[in-house]
């Protein structure tokens, strides 16, 4: 195995845990890091791409993604109320610097855009 392969095994794994993570705590997102993490490991070891993407859990993101099926309804919901809470609260308490409450904000409402302009799975394709 080339040295190559063990960056993109690593690179790969880092974002498998983020995107693992992502599945516990809505405002680090999930599907991103999973897609990243099956191209590192579709190029550095078709073990662990395997093993990504027969997971329980996580194969879900990532065929959901590819297939197009979308995001269920009460998932986009959950994530936007457990951001905008987080985003509030880190901002009326925590984040001082009036530049750095812009900018939290700024990047919450990206990634509200981003949610909300995914697909939204119907009921009749829910598995």
């Amino acid at each position: 195995m080339s040295a190559s392969n063990y960056i993109l095994i690593a690179f790969g794994s880092v974002f498998a845990t983020l995107g693992f993570i992502g599945v516990f705590i809505p405002v680090l997102p999930t599907t991103p890091f999973l897609l990243l993490a099956a191209i590192c490991y579709g190029k550095g070891s078709k073990k662990l791409y395997n093993w990504l993407l027969d997971h329980r859990i996580l194969r879900r993101y990532i065929l959901d993604y590819r297939s197009g099926l979308g995001i269920p309804l009460a998932s986009k919901i959950y994530a936007l109320v457990i951001l905008w809470m987080s985003i509030t609260s880190s901002v009326i308490f925590f984040i001082k610097p009036m530049i750095l409450r812009i900018m939290v904000v700024l990047i919450a409402l990206i990634v509200t855009v981003y949610i909300l302009s995914l697909k939204t799975r119907n009921k009749d394709n829910n598995e």
